[in-house]
């Protein structure tokens, strides 16, 4: 008996429900979503709104990379762009709980420099001997007043800069 093929192709969107306490929250992931770490902070000073997502991750409202970067710009910040691509890989179908497991992956490897944003820029499924998984891609984006990219390294409080 020949199990049928599917096509891989790259998932546009997926909508994930959030549990907090008794509310119900959904957040709509999907390529070019932006999620960012809660800082209070920047979130007041470039009046940005998040909807929780995971942990102390949010999703950001109604922006993409683009129009956050000239929100960013224009209110005297500066928001660097990783050219490095983070991924985590998870068995399982393409399902909310798998995506939400590999963003969970993917938050860690960006919290290790103190990066305090992400922009998602695929998600795939697959497929290796019957068994499905999937893939999420993405790239580290950090938000900060400076022009000079700084971040707590992991020598505790002492501070970094990346020419």
């Amino acid at each position: 008996m020949a199990w049928p093929r599917k096509q891989l192709s790259t998932v546009r969107s997926h909508t994930t429900a959030v549990h907090r306490g008794d509310e119900n929250m959904a957040a709509s992931v999907q390529v070019g979503t932006i999620l960012i770490d809660d800082r209070p902070l920047i979130l007041r000073a470039l009046d940005l709104e998040s909807e929780p997502y995971s942990g102390t991750w949010g999703v950001l409202q109604t922006l993409n990379g683009s129009t956050l970067e000239k929100k960013i710009k224009g209110s005297g910040w500066n928001c660097f762009f990783m050219a490095a691509e983070v991924k985590a890989t998870v068995l399982g179908t393409l399902a909310d709980s798998n995506i939400r497991r590999a963003l969970k992956q993917i938050f860690l490897k960006a919290q290790k420099p103190d990066f305090n944003c992400l922009e998602v820029t695929n998600i795939r499924a697959h497929r290796f001997l019957g068994v499905p998984y999937i893939t999420v891609f993405a790239h580290s984006r950090h938000i900060q007043q400076g022009s000079l990219l700084e971040f707590a390294g992991a020598y505790g409080s002492t501070t970094n800069t990346l020419a």
